[in-house]
């Protein structure tokens, strides 16, 4: 099976809570915390990978936190993956070349990058914006589709 982290899927979580506020507008990791029920440990890791990686402003000081400088329709749900649990690859290879003994001789490698390149083209084409949202239980992805982002399933 494949997944992503909880610490990543967490990770969008945060920034629907941050996105509720005004552009800008400061909160700390402890009420980032409270209103989305996570543990604060956990909020604080992710909220300074989030950071680390300009998806969020990190305040210092007594009036310090966390801000949302831009739009959740201006980040992608790959950004944000990439923040927090580094490259998208389906097989190790395509994040550490040389972790596989096999690498030279792989008869799937090349095919193993070219799935990994769609399913971040995927990830790439829906805004964080799209995963704060209800949305309606027929809409799904649809993924090889040529057009970007969600599709309605009639079902």
């Amino acid at each position: 099976m494949l997944r992503i982290t909880k610490e990543a899927d967490y990770g969008i979580v945060l920034l629907a809570v941050l996105a509720e506020n005004e552009p800008g507008e400061i909160v700390t990791a402890r009420e980032v915390a409270e209103r989305s029920g996570l543990p604060l440990p956990m909020v604080s890791k992710i909220l300074r990978s989030l950071a680390r990686s300009d998806v969020l402003t990190s305040h210092r000081g007594v009036t310090g936190g966390y801000s949302l400088d831009r739009s959740a329709d201006d980040m992608t749900v790959a950004e944000i993956i990439r923040a927090i649990d580094g490259p998208i690859s389906m097989v190790q290879c395509g994040v550490e070349p040389g972790a596989c003994d096999q690498e030279a001789v792989c008869p799937t490698r090349i095919n193993w990058a070219r799935i990994s390149r769609e399913v971040e083209r995927a990830l790439e084409s829906i805004p964080v914006s799209e995963m704060l949202t209800a949305r309606d239980r027929r809409e799904l992805l649809r993924i090889g589709d040529d057009s970007p982002g969600l599709g309605v399933e009639n079902r």
